[in-house]
């Protein structure tokens, strides 16, 4: 019968006339693209430019994010041992390590 868009090989029944696709190929983009798309994302890449380097429109790797946040939980994992939490800033490292003191 010939080849469908996609491909797949398409056969004509001699009994009931009717056209099938045997095997027909997969649609859609694979499940790897889809979580290169979510860690560009994460990494800070825009939705535009993820497009462009993915060869995507901008409008599906809106929706892969979109989908794959609603995914998440509301609330974070708690740790299941207690954290001892130390925070420091870049300024208090730069302050402690001046060789000169302050003026005020």
């Amino acid at each position: 019968m010939g080849l469908n868009p996609s491909g797949s090989q398409r056969y004509l029944c001699k009994v009931c006339r009717r056209k099938y696709t045997p095997e027909p190929k997969e649609q859609g983009y694979p499940e790897t693209m889809r979580k290169q798309v979510i860690q560009h994302y994460v990494d800070g890449m825009n939705i535009r430019r993820i497009g462009r380097v993915v060869s995507i429109s901008r409008q599906t790797v809106s929706n892969w994010v979109n989908a794959y946040a609603n995914r998440l939980p509301d609330t974070p994992p708690l740790p299941s041992v207690t954290l001892e939490v130390n925070e420091m800033d870049e300024l208090f490292t730069f302050i402690g390590s001046k060789k000169t003191k302050s003026m005020s």
